[in-house]
């Protein structure tokens, strides 16, 4: 469905060059949940904010190529035409953006902004763009969705503007869905409502899902494969159950060792040391994570280029001295 290669972002600022992305790629397969984690500014929203061609205007793709699979052809949406990328977006491809009450138009009717994207990507007549629309509203299970079609968004809750961003992503039975932090600010049962939500309606769909996420228990839950990212860099991709039973990259080792479990007091978790490298920095070492890592020896892991191995056929691990 999706093979992202070598792909390597940058952004000009007046301070300097951000080294935003660099090299990274991954796969995803139709029906497959692809959990995509890491600490905050990793890369990982920069990455889906390229892939869907909504990249801020300082941002440049330096390199790479990003294959997508649709009815008919494969296309680079690196290279892809913005008027192509239009067609592309909402319809074959969507995206349920972190914060909703900032993705939605504050004066426009929700149901409405649901019509809107039926009126550009389908066929349907005027007068049936209702209908679709309350059917849409229904499948994310919205109560009384007559009444919330005539809603403005700041009139919902969090939990039900989230669900009118699943419908209007949906709406078109997209191939791929990017979801970018579904859950970030919903309670325990709503973001469990939300993702159980998510799920069933790619199974039916046979919908490839990418989930963008800082929760590893989320994506341990949900996904069937794991891409994390540190610093711009993929550090380790691999199916779930290896991944957490077996982690090979020492910061996927310290992620899980920090995140918190039933079973675990609070005295138990092992924080993180140190902070993200200077992306603008003009003496990056190879593997970005050596200033942090506790197995660094210049000798080795000052190599160029990072080390990129598949341990297995489908667990790649970045590092000059896996786990």
């Amino acid at each position: 469905m999706l093979a992202v290669e070598n792909l390597s972002v940058e952004f000009r600022t007046r301070s300097g060059v951000v080294k935003a992305l660099e090299a990274v790629g991954f796969t995803i397969q139709p029906g497959e949940t692809v959990g995509i984690v890491g600490e905050s500014g990793s890369g990982k929203s920069v990455m889906a904010f390229t892939l869907l061609g909504v990249l801020d205007r300082a941002g440049q793709v330096t390199a790479g190529r990003a294959l997508f699979q649709t009815d008919s052809v494969a296309v680079d949406l690196l290279k892809e035409p913005e008027s192509s990328l239009r067609q592309l977006r909402g319809k074959e491809l969507s995206m349920i953006f972190q914060n909703p009450r900032t993705a939605l138009n504050p004066i426009r009717r929700v149901g409405r902004q649901i019509a809107d994207v039926l009126r550009c990507h389908t066929d349907l007549p005027e007068a049936d763009l209702r209908s679709k629309a309350l059917d849409m509203l229904a499948s994310v299970r919205i109560p009384d969705p007559d009444k919330r079609f005539d809603a403005y968004p700041y009139e919902l809750s969090g939990g039900l503007c989230q669900r009118i961003m699943i419908a209007l992503a949906l709406a078109c039975s997209p191939h791929l869905l990017i979801a970018d932090e579904p859950t970030t600010g919903l309670d325990v049962t709503t973001q469990a409502t939300v993702m159980n939500l998510i799920k069933d309606l790619a199974e039916q769909r046979q919908m490839a899902t990418i989930l963008i996420t800082h929760d590893l228990a989320l994506a341990a839950e949900y996904c069937d494969r794991i891409v994390v990212m540190h610093a711009g860099h993929v550090v380790e991709s691999a199916p779930t159950r290896s991944l957490f039973t077996h982690p090979r990259h020492p910061y996927t080792a310290k992620l899980i060792a920090a995140t918190p479990e039933p079973h675990k007091s609070f005295a138990e978790l092992i924080p993180i040391g140190g902070n993200l490298p200077d992306l603008k920095a003009a003496d990056l070492p190879p593997c970005r994570f050596s200033y942090r890592c506790d197995y660094f020896e210049p000798s080795v892991c000052n190599q160029t280029p990072l080390s990129r191995e598949f341990l297995s056929p489908q667990h790649q691990v970045a590092c000059w001295k896996p786990l």
